[in-house]
Order: structure tokens, then sequence, then C-alpha cells
């Protein structure tokens, strides 16, 4: 199993504070099924910056203590990029780093509101040949709100990856009932951790692949896996047509 996002290397934002919680969520990782993480610290939040190259080194850091470890885990570089107009001259500069140096890039929104460059940005960003992939959707409320603009982002060529603990109700029913639609429109791609720790914000992966078996069968579980394995390969990951999200009417009752 491989998990494009996870907040595991030590010291470098809201994750794993030190080494010592580093081998802890790897050492879950491994009982989940895990054999690949993809390390995505926050990049260019108000209060991180972790530029492609700090990412790299660590990485190499965290693979030594896993070997030393005995830890059956390999981690390879990514990063949670936070929306910016900026985004095409970092990555030209050589800050933003896609996916173990791939063409996808996560990209990150905040938790209430789309960019009105979003549409603009991407555009750029794959005329420079990148795959911007949309980080936990299903947590924004504006496209909670308003899925119509998740719908016309990923019908231009954007991807999304939602977060295996939304599949299983963890962060609440309004956003399980909204992933499972995103599941069911085509309008995410991926599933992946997004673990921060061993407690609160875990990793899930398994418990959310065992959900979509039971409500969507195998043909589902081996779409999200192998879109896991062709991206960090650098290949094309499926991407189904994508339908749009009716919203439901609710009726008082008088």
């Amino acid at each position: 199993m491989i998990d494009l996002h996870c907040h595991i290397l030590p010291g470098l934002d809201d994750g794993a504070q030190n080494l010592s919680e580093s081998i802890s969520m790897a050492r879950k990782a491994v009982e989940q099924g895990i054999t690949t993480i993809v390390a995505t610290p926050h990049h260019l939040t108000s209060s991180y910056e972790n530029p492609k190259q700090v990412i790299i080194n660590r990485v190499e850091e965290l693979n030594q203590a896993l070997l030393q470890e005995k830890i059956d885990l390999t981690v390879l570089p990514g990063q949670e990029v936070r929306i910016h107009g900026e985004m095409v001259d970092g990555y030209k500069l050589g800050e933003i780093l896609p996916v173990d140096h791939t063409q996808y890039v996560l990209v990150e929104f905040s938790s209430s509101h789309v960019p009105r460059y979003t549409e603009k940005l991407f555009y750029d960003l794959q005329l420079n040949g990148l795959i911007p992939v949309i980080v936990h959707p299903e947590r924004n409320q504006e496209i909670i709100e308003r899925p119509e603009i998740l719908y016309q982002l990923v019908k231009k060529g954007a991807m999304t990856q939602v977060t295996a603990a939304s599949i299983c109700g963890d962060f609440g029913k309004k956003i399980k009932n909204f992933t499972h639609q995103l599941i069911e429109a085509n309008l995410t791609h991926f599933i992946a951790s997004d673990a921060h720790n061993t407690s609160t914000r875990t990793f899930k992966l398994r418990e959310a692949y065992s959900t979509i078996q039971a409500k969507y069968g195998n043909d589902m579980v081996y779409l999200f896996s192998e879109n896991a394995a062709l991206a960090i390969d650098g290949k094309h990951a499926y991407q189904e047509v994508p339908e749009r999200i009716k919203k439901k009417k609710f009726f008082k009752i008088f």
C-alpha cells in the first residue's frame, strides 16, 4: 500500500515533532500494510516554509534511521504546498517539490475558500508540465457548498486526493457523506492518510480501503491503489469522466 500524503518527517511542521515520533508513525504505517510513504510537510503556510532541498535531506536521514531500526518502509520526498499566486515561479526556482520529483504536485486550499485565481494558476502549472492534485477538497467549506467549483477544476485537468479518515467518518457525518459523493462522481483520484501522528491524526488507510471495498467493490479499490502506484512512478493516473454533484434540496415540513 502506498500513502501519498503524510507528515512523518521530524520537526518540520505540525506532524512528527522528533525522530522518535517519526519512528512510531513508521511502525504504525507498516502495521497498516503501508510499504511506501510520500513525506509531505507543509510549504508556505503562515507557520511553515519547507523548501525542496530541506525535505530531500530530511527524507534521506529518516530512511537511514528506518534501516537501522529494521522497519520495512520506504519514504519518498514530497510537499503539501499552500496555494499561492507564485507557485510556477517557486517551481522554476527549485523550491517546490512534486511527489517524488514527478509531475504531481499536492496543492492545499485553506479550509474556508478557493482563491479566484485558482483556475488560471492550475492552467499555468499544467503548461509547465505539472498536474495539480487538490488535497482534502472534502474539508473545504466553499467546495462543500459549491461542488461545481471542484467539478470545473477536475474537468480542466486537476486531480484530487481525499483523506482516508474522511471516508471513515472521523471528521463527522457531513464530511463523510460529501467524500463519498466525490468518489461516486469521479471527482477524486487518490486516497491518502494525511497522518500527523499515531493518535489523533493517524493513518486509517486500511479502514478506508475496507469501506470502499464494501460499498463500491474491488474495482474501485484497485483504481485508487493503482493510481497511487502510477503517481510515484510519474505515469498517467486513471481519470474517469467527472460528473456534477447535485445538491440535495431540503424542504421544511410545516
